[in-house]
């Protein structure tokens, strides 16, 4: 079993020892909102969902039952615990942005260099450790209670009945995890105010943590003796599961989030990562290392075209049986456009993390046509990620070759674009869920059915169709890159010279 736990939901799937998806089950649960700009998730709640949705996926794979699982999470989000293990509060989310002015403060006396030379991640509020600090401050009294600050992760190990252990990757987006010696690092430690004792202990993805006892086996439908091993980052356990085995290919996976995650043979952390925010941890892939991009937008400015502007194709999809996102990119214009959208419609991801970007759409006339105005939304999202692959060549990290997973991968529209606009090959899998699937390979691995996570990948991971990039086509939006590289810093300054804010109408 593969277990996915997300920032609004879970997965848990079981799959057979070819890689087919014998059972899953979903359940979503709130992200609230207590204050603005405030998110947190309830751990109870969390839990509770989870352990339905293992109920479930195991139930519907009883003639085979469970063997092993491994779990997958969102980074950052920690819950607080007291000596005995109860909850004392709610687990702040990683974009939670309470803790800005805090960080603020703190960096202005801390060497950025130093902490990305040891943690991999380039520093920024959105971190556990810097939450930690945040309750020291606001919540003493919560704060002095809690024994051990855990990830969701290793919380739901501790519901199990098992003695919680973090992985290396999870570990270290709490930037307190000393990448290259893998433990964590007593000098940001004591930078923060935070001791590391209020970590658990980190091992390599794929620990076998224990096996499952007759009560947590009950209450989670599974059976007695099932092993449970240290899972991954979620974003590590998707490039597993997408076959991410070796250097220089990268997953890329298209949903409410655009991401791409590389893997790299070895820690990269050189001013270029630095300055334009691109992380470097360990892989859920033993001895390999892995960077991400991303942009917060994502696939949820194409929702906003089809919501917004998509009214006679939704309308059209009913009649013809259709999902309306293939009738919209059946109608786009079949050339690259001239306009270009800034897709920073929410906080940017890479290269910025600008909290208060401004989105725009540049280069409309009288002459723009409904369909090119449609491309040029999917070509926008696409350009903040060829911006951060040409950053990441220029920090030394090179992509050979994508693997397409999400939503987005269903268009063969929208992944010849993404060639188009990489100048790479693009390759669509057969793979439903990447992330549990990765985690299924971990777990795998550690019943002895597969000789290691790479092994597991190649047979497992199946290439269906491959994209390949037009050389007339990639030209023309490496020409216009140049062009789409200024937008940013135009409108920033614009920005910034208002003296506030752009206030968006609520």
């Amino acid at each position: 079993m593969g277990l996915d736990i997300g920032t609004t939901g879970t997965k848990a799937s079981v799959f057979d020892e070819g890689g087919e998806i014998i059972a899953s089950a979903y359940r979503e649960y709130p992200l609230l909102h207590p204050r603005p700009g405030w998110l947190e998730l309830d751990p109870e709640g969390v839990w509770g969902k989870v352990r339905e949705a293992v109920g479930e996926a195991a139930g519907g794979a009883s003639r085979d039952p469970v063997r092993a699982l491994a779990i997958s999470v969102l980074g950052e989000a920690a819950v607080p615990l007291d000596g005995n293990g109860t909850v004392l509060g709610n687990s702040i989310v990683g974009f939670d942005n309470r803790a800005a002015g805090l960080f603020e403060r703190w960096i202005k006396g801390v060497d950025r260099a130093e902490v990305m030379r040891i943690t991999g991640q380039p520093p920024s509020q959105m971190f556990t450790i810097v939450k930690l600090m945040w309750l020291k401050q606001n919540r003493p009294e919560l704060f002095a209670r809690a024994r051990r600050f855990m990830t969701f992760g290793e919380f739901a190990q501790f519901r199990m009945g098992l003695e919680p252990r973090i992985d290396y990757s999870v570990a270290a987006r709490t930037m307190a995890f000393d990448i290259h010696r893998k433990c964590y690092s007593e000098s940001i430690c004591e930078l923060a105010g935070i001791s590391p004792d209020l970590f658990n202990p980190a091992v390599p993805t794929g620990h076998v943590l224990g096996s499952l006892g007759a009560k947590a086996a009950g209450e989670l439908n599974l059976p007695q003796g099932c092993l449970v091993c240290a899972g991954s980052h979620d974003q590590p356990a998707g490039a597993l599961g997408s076959g991410v085995t070796e250097p220089r290919v990268a997953m890329n996976a298209t949903g409410t989030v655009e991401c791409f995650a590389v893997a790299m043979d070895g820690p990269v952390v050189n001013e270029t990562m630095l300055t334009n925010n691109l992380a470097c941890y360990p892989h859920a892939v033993p001895e390999l290392y892995i960077s991400l991009a991303f942009n917060f937008t994502g696939g949820s400015l194409f929702r906003w075209a089809r919501d917004t502007f998509g009214e006679p194709e939704r309308r059209e999809a009913e009649e013809r049986g259709m999902d309306v996102y293939d009738v919209l990119t059946e109608k786009m214009a079949q050339e690259p456009t001239d306009i270009l959208v800034l897709p920073h419609f929410t906080m940017s991801g890479t290269p910025h993390m600008d909290p208060n970007p401004v989105g725009a759409i540049l280069g409309l006339s009288l002459g723009t046509t409904r369909a090119e105005f449609m491309r040029a939304i999917l070509e926008g999202i696409s350009y903040e990620l060829k911006l951060n692959l040409d950053i990441l060549g220029r920090a030394g990290v090179e992509v050979d070759e994508f693997r397409a997973v999400g939503g987005g991968a269903k268009s063969d529209f929208w992944l010849q674009l993404k060639a188009d606009m990489y100048d790479r090959p693009v390759v669509r899998l057969q793979v439903a869920e990447a992330a549990s699937l990765g985690m299924a390979i971990v777990a795998g691995v550690a019943l002895g059915v597969y000789d290691s996570a790479r092994e597991a990948a190649r047979q497992l991971v199946v290439p269906r169709e491959t994209f390949t990039p037009d050389p007339g086509r990639a030209a023309y939006y490496e020409e216009m890159l140049a062009r789409y590289k200024e937008i940013y810093p135009a409108l920033k300054g614009w920005q910034e010279s208002c003296g506030r804010p752009v206030e968006q109408k609520r």
